[in-house]
């Protein structure tokens, strides 16, 4: 049984052994080294993907941030301290540092001039989403780096290496940074650059690893004791560094689970026939859960019934509190029509929720008139690549009635200014990118030349 044990181990060891793949050391030694110093070329090329990166957050394009990562050599000094730790060779430890914080001052210092002259200052999703970092990023970071080291280190795998620098994403987090300073907002400088060194720390510690895996021969070392020093102070960064992304990722995770929590219990507690439900809020410092609902009230059983079921959807530690009739119409109503409250007190009830729900349909309506409003002015950074000739976009929502019957028709026109006439490929594809970014099954495209 032993025997069979230990051989099915080999075949499974055989499998994933990347020994027999392994490059010549000096070889994968030779030219990660190269990759450590900035200077001349490879400092332009570093300055140029800043740009790129900036302008693809900047108008929101994933494609541009994409392009950027790719052309970045900010992979270099960082593979280059995996190594220098894992084959105790303190010298290029020391070049890899140094030019590490050299590449990463010039990237923050671009990114912030780009951002202080660029008219375009507000901060688009791409952007917001490099705020944040948590233990996700961590793992992206270390698979990442493990990738990328075996990758270097063997025969046929050099396709690996533009994936790894799109998945560990080093150049977005710098230019938020820039972002972050130019615009005078700690919260996205400190956010991003925490993000940037994760993704240091732990593509350096998956090459340290990876290389210690893949057997590289050590470098004699007379000073054991001030190497051993420095293993324990990566050691330390390495534990440092993850604490808050824990923290972080445990905090979002809970709000996930919460809120899921919630959605499920309204929808299956509190769906009665003539009532909506149409906000779900917490209170965390009261511990309360507060629900609006408009329509039919919920009676005083129904609710007795539905806080008994809060321990089943993991919510015990929540009072329920509903807001409904007077309250939540005074609610709904306060902004808006405050005025007309107060010279009509004497209003019924049923009056006010009638009202409530004319209110409602109005706010729909301006929310997508100001939908369509908000959607040209983003598309329009993007239409010149679709169609360079374009001049101006208008988008909005028509309702088309008919002279000769009672129907009508609701469609998103778009209106493109051209000074010339567009051929039927060009407007055809125009027609199907626009489709596609308003998301709309039903679009109408008219080309002007005024």
């Amino acid at each position: 049984m032993e025997n069979n044990e230990k051989t099915l181990w080999q075949i499974v060891k055989g499998y994933f052994n990347a020994l027999p793949d392994k490059e010549e050391e000096a070889k994968t030694i030779e030219q990660i080294s190269s990759g450590v110093t900035f200077h001349g070329a490879n400092l332009w090329v570093l300055v140029f993907a800043i740009f790129i990166a900036s302008l693809g957050l900047n108008v929101n394009s994933t494609a541009v941030i994409i392009g950027a990562m790719l052309i970045s050599p900010l992979m270099g000094p960082i593979v280059g301290m995996g190594l220098g730790i894992g084959i105790s060779d303190l010298a290029l430890l020391k070049r890899s540092i140094k030019n590490y914080l050299v590449a990463t001052g010039i990237s923050v210092l671009t990114a912030t001039l780009y951002f202080l002259i660029t008219p375009l200052t507000e901060a688009q999703s791409e952007l917001l989403a490099r705020t944040s970092p948590t233990l996700y990023d961590v793992l992206i970071a270390l698979c990442g780096g493990a990738a990328g080291i075996l990758a270097l280190s063997t025969r046929g795998s050099g396709n690996v290496i533009p994936g790894v620098a799109i998945a560990t994403a080093l150049m977005p987090p710098l230019c938020t940074a820039g972002y972050g300073l130019a615009m005078g907002e700690p919260s996205f400088f400190f956010g991003a650059f925490y993000l940037f060194f994760i993704n240091t720390v732990f593509i350096t510690l998956a090459t340290f690893v990876g290389v210690r895996m893949l057997r590289f021969k050590q470098k004699q070392f007379i000073d054991a004791a001030r190497l051993t020093t420095v293993k324990r102070y990566i050691i330390g960064i390495v534990v440092i560094t993850m604490l808050p992304a824990a923290y972080m990722t445990v905090q979002i995770i809970r709000q996930s689970v919460l809120e899921n929590n919630t959605t499920r219990f309204v929808r299956n507690e509190l769906s009665f026939k003539g009532t909506q439900i149409i906000s779900q809020k917490f209170d965390m410092k009261h511990k309360t859960l507060n629900i609006v609902a408009v329509g039919k009230i919920i009676s005083k059983e129904e609710i007795t019934k539905a806080e008994k079921m809060l321990e089943s959807y993991n919510l015990e530690d929540y009072k329920l509190h509903i807001i409904q009739g007077s309250q939540s119409d005074s609610l709904l109503l306060a902004n808006q029509q405050h005025s007309y409250i107060v010279g009509n007190a004497q209003a019924s009830q049923q009056k006010l929720i009638e009202q409530a729900a004319q209110l409602g349909e109005v706010e729909q309506q301006l929310n997508a008139y100001q939908q369509y409003a908000t959607l040209t002015k983003e598309v329009r950074t993007e239409l010149k690549a679709v169609c360079p000739s374009a001049k101006s976009i208008s988008i909005s929502r028509v309702t088309e009635a008919k002279t000769d019957t009672a129907a009508s028709q609701e469609y998103v026109m778009a209106v493109v200014n051209c000074p010339r006439a567009l051929s039927s490929p060009d407007r055809q594809r125009l027609q199907e990118w626009l489709k596609a970014r308003t998301k709309s099954d039903s679009l109408r495209v008219i080309v002007t030349s005024f």
